[in-house]
């Protein structure tokens, strides 16, 4: 899955910068799952895009990854400038709570 995501983003956004990552460790799944990724994609093709837009281009892109199994992305999509301004970092993901009976 992770390879999939990876390929369809280079293709279609040819980003400067791409991280793709398994997170699902991080959730009530089985191991060696491939379900929740987080991705931080920074592309000149965001350029005039409001975030709603930018989420929306890559969940379309990667419609077929959800139909096989795909089930939560945690999206941090920039413009190379936007990159810039944020010292080339993105925010953690938060804990999952969903699904655990462990609550803080």
């Amino acid at each position: 899955m992770q390879t999939a995501i990876e390929k369809q983003l280079h293709e279609a956004l040819r980003p400067s910068h791409l991280e793709v990552i398994n997170e699902s460790h991080q959730h009530n799944v089985p191991a060696r799952s491939e379900t929740h990724f987080k991705v931080v994609c920074v592309s000149a093709v965001f350029e005039g895009m409001r975030a709603v837009q930018r989420h929306q281009k890559v969940y379309g892109l990667l419609s077929d990854c959800f139909s096989r199994g795909l089930h939560a992305l945690a999206l941090h999509l920039y413009t190379p400038e936007e990159w810039a301004q944020r010292q080339m970092s993105a925010p953690a993901s938060p804990r999952c709570l969903g699904g655990s009976a462990e609550k803080p």
